[in-house]
């Protein structure tokens, strides 16, 4: 599923329009984006949690020629299941 596919399915199922539910959709990405930039977890209950891993300079090789190189430090998003997505996906 993609972005215009939520926002259709938001859509009919909540009885708005298209415009409502991408304004919505929009603000939900909006504010998940500024809380992880801010080392903030997001939660969304039974759904599952972002969280944002801190990931340590280190020295990695190059798989085509062997060459040695600087891998530097890096954030990245990690997202953890919530009990029930997890449940649903393994019954």
């Amino acid at each position: 599923m993609n972005k215009a596919e939520l926002i259709e399915k938001i859509a009919k199922d909540a009885g708005i329009t298209k415009q409502a539910a991408a304004a919505a959709v929009d603000s939900l990405v909006s504010g998940m984006s500024v809380a992880l930039a801010e080392n903030e977890r997001v939660t969304l209950s039974g759904f599952g949690t972002w969280t944002v891993s801190e990931h340590k300079a280190r020295a990695g090789r190059n798989p085509q020629t062997g060459e040695e190189i600087d891998i530097k430090a890096r954030r990245a998003v990690r997202f953890r299941t919530g009990k029930d997505l997890h449940e649903s996906l393994n019954p």
